[in-house]
Order: structure tokens, then sequence, then C-alpha cells
């Protein structure tokens, strides 16, 4: 084993376990995942799943987990039948060797056996790390413990790290023990306590801390309810340490959260899942409003779902000229494979996809068979039920007129500047401010580049500049054509939503 390295989960299947269905997820791209979802889809079971996976290494690192210390068989449940499989990858000697293994429940135990499971270095922690020291004493006398200072470069760095996340300078991290337990202590400044008299999110994240910056190289760190019992800017900072020390330790972690502000970093994976009858779907990127309109909210006469902010910004756009925007709602979904996941989804929970529209902005699934594959993958089947759904998803999806091969961002770079784009159109002297920064911007590295080099040398809000830079694109001569599709489709409910929203007249 001491030639095993590099591991990586790459993915894991659910075919049935507890109340995943048929879910497929995946753990690539960045060291870090955050899952979410609704209430009762699954979250924690995926932890779970995962805890139970893998044996510990021969040198005793990492916890023993078995899948019935989380599926434990009862009267209501013996988790018979049960499969998933996952997918992972390691290097032996710079060879990388890719492993799918099945696990599966029978009526007499799980397989496979604990000794044939692959090792890693595994730790869980679960939401009862959050429970207070103190609610769950029993002892009601003067508690009298043995009191140990730790000592280490590690410790030394959570000291640091915790006085970063939680606003405190922590000077020292101490031990208890007392009879069979032994639990956490700390000093600030004149103050010194025990996990007594700690509070739930200080001692939770003590203790991930203290189990990030010491597990070892390439483990596996899952994480049930990261955010619970911390306020929004101590959950921001622990999960930047947390994904700089994964970066350090090439680990992975993965955790499950209900704060969905934290869909809107990059440097972390975000999943989505819910589940819809008998299949549990996952949405990679995508933001809050689409999974919140999965799971039922608020709707107007007519829905869209777009990609982007951008894309959101352009529909709008085109509702403004039409004034239709007080009766469009428009929702972002993010990466645009989740355009298929959450159309399918909508059909599969019985919702009507009249007057839904999904969007995509053109430069990937361009032609009627990719979108018909895509869809195929979601709404599996060739019944006529099934059929008839695949083809009534797939009339429900637009896209941009892009030209091949570019980018949303690129395409709006390039028009802008593009001589005579204005035509006989004169530009203020904000619109011109506008084209005057773009000439003097170097080629970005990458296409989001294009538009976020722009609204950071405008130095607005994301929101603000994104308007601006969609009003001055449909100034041009090439806006007609770009928004086309979707313009036509918003304009079919232009007599209807406007003379349904009229005064009604009185003679």
């Amino acid at each position: 084993m001491s030639n095993i390295s590099d591991h990586k989960l790459i993915s894991m299947s659910v075919e049935n376990l507890k109340n995943l269905k048929n879910l497929e997820i995946d753990f690539q791209g960045k060291n870090v995942t955050a899952i979410l979802g609704p209430n009762g889809n699954g979250k924690s079971t995926i932890l779970h799943a995962l805890a139970s996976a893998f044996s510990p290494l021969e040198n005793g690192k990492g916890e023993n987990y078995k899948f019935s210390d989380f599926f434990l068989p009862n009267t209501d449940a013996t988790w018979n039948d049960s499969c998933l499989s996952i997918k992972y990858s390691y290097k032996d000697k710079r060879e990388e060797h890719i492993i799918v293994r099945e696990y599966r429940k029978t009526q007499v135990r799980w397989t496979p056996r604990y000794v044939n499971r692959f090792k890693r270095e595994v730790y869980y922690i679960g939401i009862d790390k959050c429970v207070p020291m103190i609610e769950s004493e029993k002892k009601q006398s003067k508690v009298n413990y043995a009191t140990q200072a730790l000592q280490s470069p590690e410790i030394s760095t959570v000291l640091s790290k915790a006085s970063y996340i939680l606003n405190k300078q922590y000077i020292r991290f101490n031990s208890h023990q007392t009879g069979s337990k032994e639990f956490i202590g700390v000093e600030v400044a004149n103050l010194k306590y025990s996990a007594l008299s700690m509070s739930a999110g200080e001692q939770k994240v003590f203790h991930i801390l203290k189990t990030i910056y010491e597990a070892g190289k390439y483990s596996l760190i899952l994480v049930d309810e990261l955010d619970l019992l911390l306020h929004d800017l101590a959950l921001k900072k622990l999960i930047e340490v947390i994904v700089e020390r994964a970066e350090d330790k090439k680990l992975q972690v993965i955790f499950t959260t209900h704060r969905e502000s934290v869909v809107e970093r990059d440097d972390i994976n975000i999943r989505h899942i819910f589940s819809s009858n008998q299949k549990t779907y996952c949405l990679n990127e995508t933001k809050p409003d689409a999974l919140t309109r999965l799971i039922g909210g608020p709707i107007r006469s007519v829905n869209i779902f777009v990609e982007d902010d951008l894309s959101k910004i352009i529909v709008n756009q085109i509702a403004s000229k039409l004034k239709l925007k007080k009766h469009i709602q428009v929702d972002r979904y993010g990466a645009a494979s989740n355009c298929f996941t959450i159309a399918a989804g909508m059909f599969l929970n019985n919702k009507q996809l009249e007057n839904h529209f999904f969007i995509l902005d053109g430069d990937v699934y361009v032609t009627e068979e990719e979108k018909r594959e895509q869809l195929k993958t979601k709404l599996v089947g060739d019944d006529p039920l099934m059929v008839q759904l695949q083809n009534a998803s797939l009339k429900s999806i637009f896209q941009y007129n892009l030209p091949q091969n570019v980018s949303p961002e690129k395409f709006i770079y390039q028009t802008l500047l593009l001589e005579n784009s204005f035509g006989d159109y004169k530009l203020d002297e904000e619109e011109q401010e506008i084209v005057d920064l773009l000439k003097q911007l170097p080629i970005p590295y990458e296409n989001h580049g294009f538009i976020n080099d722009l609204i950071l040398q405008l130095g607005e809000s994301r929101d603000a500049g994104l308007s601006r830079i969609i009003r001055l694109l449909s100034k041009t001569v090439y806006w007609d054509d770009y928004v086309q599709p979707i313009h036509n489709l918003l304009a079919t409910y232009t007599d209807i939503l406007l003379e349904s929203s009229s005064p009604t007249q009185v003679a």
C-alpha cells in the first residue's frame, strides 16, 4: 500500500439505497464538493454510503465505518436489495488504475466483505459533533479532568485558522481527560474553558479543523450539515480554509448543506439532488432558484429557465421591449446539462410544461439530435408515453443563434467591437465608455473574462454591469438575429398577456 497514491473518488451510482433511486453523482472537478437539496432527498445517505465503502489503511489511519453503522436493520427496513457502485482511481508506481466496485445488501450481509474493500483514509463528521457537550453530560456534580496542552505544527495551524474563522484570538488547544472520556478545550486571552462550556458551532469548527489538518494525504473527509449552527461569515471562512487545505494535501472533502449561498462559489463543486417518483436527479453547478421551482414555488404566466445571469439579463431585455417583463419569471439552472434534468424532473413530478421553457446558450447541445440524446438519458425508455414526454420536452427547449464554436461572452465582445455594428445608431457617452474599455482590455485567459473583465473595469455591481452591456448589445444590427428564437417565443404571448392585464372597460 505504501506505493499507492493519488486516491480519487470519481463518481457514485445508486440503484436503490434508502431514499436514493437511480442516482448518478460525480465528484470530479474541484477537491471540495457541496451537496444541496430538499430535506429527505438523500444528502446524508450519500455520505453514509461513502463512509462505509472503504476500509482503513493498514497503518491504522482513518475511521472504520460499516454499512450497518448507518443502515441498521429494523422492523420497517431490512435494507435487502440495496445496491450501489463507486468508481474511483489511484496510482501505483505512476500507473493510474480506475476501478468500479459494487456494494449490495443480501438477506445475509453486505457485500463485498470489509476486508476486500479498497483501503483509504476516511473520516466522517456527523451532526452529533454539533451537539454541545454539556447537553450530553449526565453528571450533575463537579467534573474533574486532567488537562494536557496539544502541541504540533498542525495544532498551531488549527488555532490560527480557528481564530480567523471565529474572530477570536485562540492561544492554546487542550485535551481534557476524565475517566474514560476525552474532550477538547481552548484558551483565549485570560479565559480557559473546555468543550463543556463551548458553543456548538465553536466545538464543530475545532473538530473539523483538527480532522482536516491531521488527516493524511489523499484522505476522504465527509461532513454532514457543514453549515449547521454557523453564521454566514464563519461558514464562508471555514469553506475557504477547507478548500486551501484540500489543495495542499490533495484531500477530497464532501459536505452537505442547506445554505444556498455556497452555490455562488467557484472554488467548489456544487451538486443539487432532488427526487422525482422513482429517480433521484443530480444537478451540477446549478442555482437555487431552479431547484426551488422543481419542488414548488411561486410562478408567473410564462416561466423561463436559463443557464446563467447573463442569459437572464438577455431574456429580461427581450421581455422588456415586448412589455412582458412583469409576466415573465426567469430562473437560472447552471450548467447546460441541467436543462434536460430539470425538464425531465418537472414531467416526472407530473408538472405541466405548458408555458415553461428552457433556453440554452447555443454553444453546446446545438442540434436537435444532441438534445434528444440528452433527454433520453433522463426520460429513459421507448414506450409510447416516454417518447411522448421526450418529444414534449424537446419542444420546450430553445437556444440563441450563436456562431459555431463561439461562446456567448466572446460573441458579445466581438459584436460590440465590430465596425458598423451599430449601423446609424449614435452611441451616447455611457455606451461609448463600454466600447472604449473593450478596446483597451487584453484578450482574456478564458471565455467568461470577455464579460467579467469589462464589468470589473466599469466598477459596477455585476447585475448593473450586465444590464448596461446587454442594453448596448440590443442597439447593434446583430441583436435581432441573435435573440430571434426567444423573441419569437415570447412575442406569441404579447396579445394574450397584455389583454389579460388591461383594466376592465366600464361602459
